[in-house]
């Protein structure tokens, strides 16, 4: 039986270092590195900027062992062949014990090779963690019956599921299958200092919208909401956009056929804490999720969140939080962001308990919570 104290050594294997994919990873390498286990990542190294180039050298250091790079296309392609027999050669060298697979591309690759470690008699565990993922696809296409059976056929080679909250658990079961291996929920968690709140400064303004520019995310029902909540306040507000994307002009020409220019303006991305000095309130009007860290953060921030009642964001808020709009509905969105601006009390009435907020999505406690699994899958 295998000693469980001793430290353990860890890959993680995904494919895109962008995104809640990478920061979810980047927690866990400097938890559990920290804690004494030896830890390394395989991805791809196609995707990502200087932005990404520059988390991967603040990471480094924690990484025992190593960092490895190389092409990895989104979609499957006969190329997989190469990338997996390189990502072979690779990890037979670390000598895992355990591989831990995020998304589609990456936990097929951490399960497809840890079988085949196995097979030639070498002991490692085999975890995955869809993170939306292949979950994204539907029964209905063709694609998604090709990719949720493959996903089914994988779970063969898998020693443990985790989801990162139960609605993307509840999506494995209606579109894979429920799980026949052992499968446990572990939240997201983030890291010590982001507990710590963030005044306004000076010019605040009233709403911020903060995240990635594509209409999945809603920030076409931001600028309409926002819109309509003059309206329902009788006067002129004051708001930002923040973000990157594919569809800023769009978004912008919105604002301006609005007439919101003077009071709705546009940033480019930045640091979730820095974009928290610029208001109180903070709306998350996305159309589909799973567990988005901007929710995490901005209440930890303290700040007054409004959110969409899709994926994981109700295990956040609470089921049934007034501080839950309907997906996709302006009006609705609007009558929230009124009443959080104009009612007194609002935010202590519907935001989180900071205190047990804190437990449940601390970056270590997630740690823990996965490490656990990792320690029952190489007993």
């Amino acid at each position: 039986m295998m000693d469980t104290n001793r430290p353990l050594r860890i890959i993680h294997c995904f494919r895109s270092p962008v995104g809640g994919i990478f920061r979810h990873v980047r927690d866990l390498v400097l938890e559990h590195s920290k804690a004494g286990h030896e830890v390394g990542i395989l991805c791809d190294s196609t995707t990502g900027g200087e932005h990404e180039e520059r988390m991967f050298r603040e990471l480094l250091p924690h990484l025992s062992l190593g960092l490895v790079r190389m092409p990895m296309q989104r979609a499957i392609s006969p190329r997989d062949v190469m990338a997996l027999w390189r990502s072979y050669g690779e990890l037979k060298k670390l000598k895992p014990d355990v591989l831990h697979g995020h998304g589609a591309k990456g936990g097929a690759i951490a399960r497809l090779i840890g079988s085949v470690l196995r097979v030639n008699r070498y002991r490692v565990s085999r975890l995955y963690t869809p993170h939306g993922g292949s979950l994204h696809y539907s029964r209905d296409s063709f694609a998604g019956q090709i990719v949720l059976t493959l996903d089914r056929l994988l779970e063969r080679l898998t020693d443990g599921l985790l989801f990162v909250c139960d609605y993307e658990r509840r999506t494995y079961e209606e579109r894979v299958g429920r799980p026949l291996v052992p499968a446990r929920t572990v939240h997201n968690g983030i890291s010590e200092p982001e507990f710590v709140p963030v005044p306004t400064q000076s010019d605040s303004v009233d709403f911020v919208y903060i995240g990635m520019l594509r209409d999945l995310k809603g920030p076409d029902i931001f600028i309409d909401a926002f819109a309509e909540t003059e309206r329902l306040a009788g006067r002129k507000l004051l708001g930002l956009v923040i973000g990157d994307g594919p569809d800023r002009d769009k978004y912008r020409d919105q604002i301006k056929r609005l007439g919101l220019s003077d009071r709705l303006g546009m940033l480019p991305a930045m640091k979730a804490r820095e974009a928290f000095r610029k208001a109180q309130i903070f709306v998350v009007p996305s159309r589909a999720e799973s567990m988005p860290y901007i929710v995490l953060e901005a209440l930890a921030a303290g700040k007054t969140l409004i959110a969409s009642n899709v994926g994981g964001i109700p295990e956040v808020l609470g089921t049934g939080s007034r501080a839950l709009t309907i997906p996709g509905d302006v009006n609705d969105v609007a009558r929230v962001m009124h009443d959080a601006l104009t009612l007194p009390g609002w935010h202590q009435a519907h935001m989180p308990d900071p205190l047990s907020f804190k437990d449940r999505f601390s970056a270590a406690n997630m740690a823990k919570r996965i490490m656990e699994a990792y320690r029952a899958a190489t007993r």
